[in-house]
C-alpha cells in the first residue's frame, strides 16, 4: 500500500476520479490554479464514447477515439495520472483508494471531483452481458467488431457445406435510443454496401439487422416527428424495426422477446448488441452511503444544486452520475458541469464569492442513421436528412481530442463515406473471447500477474542470458544454416 500524497505537499490537493469527459475537462480547467491535481481512472485512455459504434463496425480504429490520458495531459505540470479502478473512498478521511492487479494506492485530498460514469444496464439481468455486449468501452467495441465480422465469416464456412445460417446472419440491436440506431444503421450499410462482393457462399445482403425495443417510438428524446422520421430511414436501409418488444430472455443462439400482447416470440441470433440503458458507476453507492444522499433507480447520486455532495462541500459529482433536475446523460452536461466545478475550486481558493447554482445550457442532441443520414434536435429546431448529417459530423470532430485523431478520422470518414470501404475490419478470437475468459477467472486479471515484490528464478534468468549468447556466437562465427561439422 502507498500514500502518494505526503504532508510535504502544501499545494491544495485535488483528486479526480475518471477519464471521460468530465474528469478530463475538470483537470484542464485547472491547469494554471494553484492545486496538484492527481487524476485516477482505470483505462489508460479518454474515450470518446459516442463513437464507439464506428469502432464496432470497421469504420475508426481505437485510438482514434481514444487517445492517451497521459499524451493528452503531458504539457500540463500540475497533473498526475494514476491507473487504477477506485475501490474506497472515505469522505471523513478524505481519501480516495484504488487497485490496479492487486497493487492497493491511498491518494489524500482537498477536493474531490468524482466524474467516474455510467456504464451498462441490463435491468437486473446482468447473465445477459455473456451473450449480448454493451457498448460502453473500448473492449465492447472490439469484442462486438470480432463479432459482426466473425459471423460472416462462420456463416461463408457453413453455408459452403450446405448448413442453415440464418441465426449467423441475424443481426439483433437491443434498444432504440441514439447508440441502437446509430449501431443498426451501420451494419445494415455494412452488410448491404461494403461485404457485398467480399463472400461466394452467401449474399451479405440477405442479412437481417433487427432493432428491438420495449418502447412505442424510436428515439423518444428527440419527439415523435424525428423519432418517426428515423424509423422510416432505417427501414429504407432494410432494418426490421419492433417497437414494444421487451426482452425477457437471452441466449447463446438468440432472445426471447414478449410483445405488448403478452404473447413471446423467439429471435435467433448469435450476435446480439444491448444498447439499452445505463447504470451509473457504483462509486455513487459508496457515496450515498456516506452522506446520506438519494440514489435514483439507475444509481445516480442526488447533489446539491453547486454539484457538491450533501454535507461534504469538498466532494463535487458531475456529468452521468448525478440525479438533478432531469439532466440527461450526456457528454456536455459532463463537460459544463466539471468546468462549473473547477472554477468553484479555484474561487474557494482565491476567497471569491459561491457561483449561482449549476445551470446546463443544452446544445441540443444528434445521431446519425446512416452516410449523409442524420437528425437533430437543437432547441426547438428539428432538423434530419444532409444538413443534420453535416452538422453531427462538424460537432463529432470538434470534440475529438487533438489534431491528429481529428485529421486521422476525417480521412477514414471521407473513405466510408464515399467509397463504401472501411479500414477496420481486423478482427480476432482474443478480441470475441478475452472478456469471457477472464471473468472465469476469481480474481481476473490479477490472477495472471505475480503478488507485489515476486521475481522469476535465478536460473531461468540464467537459461535466457546462455541463449542469448549462443544466438549472438552462432551468427558472429557466420554458421547459421551450415550443416555441423
Amino acid at each position: 500500500m502507498a500514500d502518494v500524497n505526503t504532508t510535504a505537499n502544501r499545494r491544495h490537493q485535488v483528486v479526480v476520479i475518471g477519464s471521460g469527459f468530465g474528469g478530463l475537462f475538470g483537470t484542464k480547467a485547472l491547469r494554471r490554479a494553484d492545486v496538484d491535481v492527481t487524476m485516477i481512472a482505470k483505462t489508460t485512455h479518454h474515450l470518446f464514447q459516442p463513437l464507439l459504434y464506428q469502432v464496432a463496425t470497421g469504420i475508426l480504429s481505437e485510438g482514434e477515439i481514444a487517445p492517451a490520458t497521459r499524451e493528452v495531459l503531458s504539457g500540463q505540470d500540475n497533473a498526475t495520472v494514476l491507473l487504477g479502478e477506485v475501490t474506497d473512498i472515505d469522505l471523513d478521511a478524505r481519501t480516495v483508494t484504488h487497485h490496479v492487479l492487486g497493487r492497493r494506492t491511498v491518494t489524500s485530498y482537498d477536493s474531490l471531483l468524482v466524474a467516474a460514469g455510467a456504464g451498462q444496464s441490463y435491468f437486473g439481468n446482468d447473465h445477459f452481458a455473456e451473450f449480448a455486449p454493451g457498448m460502453k468501452s473500448i473492449d465492447d467495441a472490439l469484442e462486438l467488431r470480432g463479432r459482426i465480422f466473425g459471423a460472416f465469416e462462420l456463416a461463408e464456412v457453413m453455408a459452403g457445406k450446405g448448413d442453415d445460417v440464418d441465426h449467423l446472419l441475424t443481426f439483433v440491436v437491443v434498444g432504440a435510443g441514439p447508440t441502437g440506431v446509430e449501431m443498426a444503421g451501420q451494419i445494415a450499410e455494412l452488410s448491404r454496401k461494403t461485404l457485398r462482393k467480399d463472400f461466394r457462399h452467401i449474399n451479405s445482403r440477405d442479412a437481417r439487422v433487427i432493432l428491438v425495443d420495449a418502447a412505442s417510438q424510436v428515439l423518444p428524446p428527440f419527439g415523435a416527428t424525428l423519432g418517426e422520421k428515423s424509423k422510416k430511414a432505417l427501414e429504407d436501409l432494410g432494418v426490421e424495426v419492433q417497437l414494444g418488444a421487451m426482452v425477457t430472455d437471452v441466449d447463446e443462439r438468440g432472445l426471447e422477446v414478449q410483445d405488448k400482447s403478452g404473447q413471446k416470440r423467439r429471435i435467433e441470433s448469435v450476435t446480439k448488441i444491448w444498447a439499452a440503458g445505463v447504470q451509473a458507476s457504483s462509486i455513487g453507492a459508496t457515496l450515498a452511503e456516506q452522506s446520506g444522499a438519494s440514489l435514483d433507480r439507475a444509481g445516480r447520486i442526488g447533489v446539491n444544486p453547486d454539484l457538491t455532495l450533501p454535507g461534504y462541500p469538498e466532494v463535487f459529482v458531475v456529468g452521468d452520475m448525478i440525479a438533478l433536475n432531469n439532466l440527461p446523460g450526456v457528454a456536455q452536461v459532463a463537460i459544463q458541469g466539471a468546468k462549473y466545478a473547477a472554477k468553484e475550486i479555484k474561487g474557494r481558493l482565491t476567497d471569491q464569492p459561491a457561483q449561482k447554482p449549476f445551470k446546463y445550457f443544452d446544445k441540443g442532441s444528434m445521431a446519425t442513421i446512416s452516410r449523409f443520414d442524420a437528425v437533430a434536435l437543437i432547441g426547438k429546431v428539428k432538423l434530419s436528412g444532409f444538413i443534420a448529417w453535416l452538422m453531427w459530423l462538424g460537432v463529432h470532430l470538434i470534440y475529438l481530442t487533438g489534431f491528429k485523431n481529428q485529421f486521422t478520422a476525417l480521412i477514414h470518414w471521407a473513405v466510408t463515406f464515399l467509397s463504401n470501404d472501411r479500414s477496420q475490419r481486423t478482427a480476432t478470437e482474443q478480441q470475441i473471447f478475452a472478456r469471457m475468459a477472464l471473468k472465469r477467472l476469481p480474481k481476473g486479471a490479477t490472477e495472471l500477474v505475480s503478488e507485489p515484490g515476486s521475481f522469476g528464478s535465478d536460473q531461468r534468468r540464467a537459461e535466457l542470458e546462455a541463449q542469448a549468447l549462443e544466438e549472438a556466437r552462432l551468427t558472429d562465427a557466420g554458421v547459421r544454416g551450415r550443416a555441423a561439422s
